[in-house]
């Protein structure tokens, strides 16, 4: 009995995590026409896309989806500057013509984050290591990111 409870304890421990985290990305989706229609979002409303490149297979990647969604700082900002969009890379759907036109940003490794500026074009690329502290991100890189790729900053629209 003893064995039993331990080893569901570590099973729950294990798989408990994994289990909880949501799927953000659609293996079903086109990306291309995801990204043309976060593309005239974002013209329409004046800011800048973000595509998160990775896939649910990721464990970075669900990471920064949960951040970017959840961070009382990171939250705001990018609803302020970005259409955010997940742009799935994985075995069912490797979205070649958009990791093409987004330039080959897997050569960064996952997940990876791709600037497109209001009229559609890619005007960065970050990696997605040096914003990583520990298991999670760094607060502070990642202000610092969304803040020097905004459209006011890039277009020279600061006060």
């Amino acid at each position: 009995m003893r064995k039993t409870i331990l080893l569901l304890l570590i099973l729950t421990t294990i798989l408990g995590p994994l289990q909880a985290q949501k799927k953000v990305y659609n293996d079903k989706l086109n990306a291309m026409e995801q990204i043309k229609q976060a593309t005239q979002q974002a013209k329409q409303s004046g800011r800048y896309v973000m595509c998160q490149v990775g896939g649910n297979w990721c464990p970075w990647c669900l990471r920064f989806a949960e951040f970017a969604t959840t961070d009382s700082i990171i939250a705001p900002l990018m609803e302020k500057n970005y259409v955010y969009i997940h742009v799935n890379y994985s075995k069912e759907n490797k979205n070649e013509e958009a990791m093409q036109f987004l330039g080959n940003p897997g050569r960064f490794g996952y997940p990876v984050f791709v600037i497109l500026n209001s009229e559609g074009v890619p005007i960065h690329i970050q990696e997605s290591e040096s914003l990583e502290e520990g298991k999670g991100y760094n607060r502070k890189k990642v202000e610092k990111f969304l803040n020097l790729w905004s459209k006011e900053v890039v277009e020279g629209k600061t006060k």
